[in-house]
C-alpha cells in the first residue's frame, strides 16, 4: 500500500487567513505553508483512495503526478472516505463535481445523514455526477470498491473515537460523528491507521493502532488551553474532542506503547508550537520518536 499525506494541517491550514500568530506569521514570510488534512492511499498505484476530502483538493491533486488526469477528463481518484462530517474534511467533494460518474463516498452512517441534510452536499452534488453513499459498519472490516462494485485492494475497518456532531449540527441526535480508521493491504498485508481526530487514547485507538506499520494522529493542539494562550476566544482543545499532544494526559505519553511502527502527527492546527523546528515541543516529540508529519510524505506499506 503507497500512502501520501495530502494536507497535514487542521482546519483553516498555515497560515490560516485571518490568523497573525507566530507560526502564520512565519509562514507568510518564510513558507512553505500547510494545506488542511488529507490522505491518499493505493494498493496498486494507480486507483487511489482519498481519505477526507479538503478544501485544499486542487492544489493537493496537482502536487503529486500518481493523482494527475488520464487523458482528457479522468482521474485516478476511485473512492472517497469521510472520518468525519466536517466542514473541513467534506468540503472538497464539491471540488469533484466535474467528475463523469458518481464517486462512491464512504462514511459512517450518521455522517451521510449529516451530509444528507444538515450539510446537504450530496444534494448539490446531484445536479452533477453525484456521489454513491456509502455506510462504514461499526468495527468490521469492508473491502473498499470503486463505482462499478471492483475492488480496489484494500480493507477498512471504521471504530467511532467521538460522539460529537460538528458545529453546524448540535442538534443532531446522539450517533457516532467521528471515527478513526485502520486500513489494510489486502495482498501485502500492510497496514495503516489513520486516526484524525480522538477524544483519547483509549481502547478504540489502542485497537485501530496496536501493531500498525503506520499510525497517522491526531496532532492539532499541543496543549489543552492552546487557543486561549494565542488570545483566541474558544474552547479548549478537549471541548473539541481532540486529545493534546502535550501536559498531562497527552498522546506524547501514549502513543509510543501502542506498537505502531512509525506514528506520524497529522491535521496539526496553526497554533501547535510542534510547527516550529526548533521548539522545545517539537524535540519533546522527536525524543518520543513520533514524527510531525509534513505535506507531501510518502510511504510504502
Amino acid at each position: 500500500m503507497r500512502a501520501i499525506i495530502l494536507g497535514s494541517a487542521a482546519g483553516g491550514g498555515l497560515p490560516q487567513w485571518n490568523c497573525g500568530c507566530p507560526n502564520c506569521r512565519a509562514a507568510r514570510a518564510q513558507g512553505p505553508g500547510r494545506t488542511q488534512s488529507s490522505v491518499a492511499v493505493s494498493a496498486d498505484g494507480e486507483r487511489w483512495i482519498l481519505l477526507n476530502a479538503s478544501p485544499d483538493l486542487r492544489q493537493q491533486l496537482a502536487a503529486h503526478r500518481a493523482l494527475w488526469p488520464r487523458g482528457v477528463r479522468g482521474t485516478p481518484l476511485a473512492a472517497v472516505v469521510c472520518t468525519d462530517g466536517e466542514i473541513d474534511h467534506t468540503l472538497g467533494l464539491m471540488l469533484l463535481r466535474e467528475h463523469t460518474m458518481k464517486i462512491p463516498v464512504y462514511a459512517p452512517a450518521d455522517v451521510i445523514s449529516l451530509l444528507t441534510d444538515q450539510w446537504p452536499l450530496f444534494r448539490a452534488l446531484s445536479a452533477y455526477a453525484g456521489a454513491d453513499a456509502r455506510s462504514l459498519p461499526d468495527g468490521a472490516p469492508i473491502a473498499l470498491a470503486d463505482v462499478a462494485g471492483q475492488p480496489l485492494g484494500i480493507s477498512c475497518t471504521a471504530l467511532g473515537v467521538a460522539r460529537r456532531p460538528p458545529r453546524y449540527a448540535r442538534g443532531a441526535p446522539a450517533g457516532t460523528f467521528d471515527v478513526g480508521l485502520r486500513l489494510a493491504d489486502e495482498r501485502t498485508g500492510g497496514t495503516l491507521s489513520y486516526i484524525p481526530t480522538a477524544a483519547a487514547v483509549d481502547a478504540v485507538v489502542e485497537r485501530l493502532a496496536a501493531g500498525a506499520d503506520l499510525l497517522l494522529f491526531d496532532g492539532t493542539f499541543w496543549s489543552d488551553g492552546e487557543l486561549r494562550s494565542a488570545g483566541v476566544d474558544a474552547v479548549t482543545a478537549r471541548e473539541m474532542g481532540h486529545v493534546p499532544v502535550g501536559g498531562a494526559g497527552g498522546s506524547l505519553g501514549a502513543l509510543p506503547r501502542l506498537g505502531a511502527k512509525r506514528t506520524v502527527l497529522v491535521h496539526i492546527n496553526n497554533t501547535n508550537p510542534i510547527l516550529c523546528r526548533g521548539s522545545a515541543e517539537r524535540a519533546q516529540v522527536e525524543a518520543a520518536g513520533i514524527e510531525v508529519g509534513d505535506d507531501g510524505m510518502a510511504f510504502e506499506l
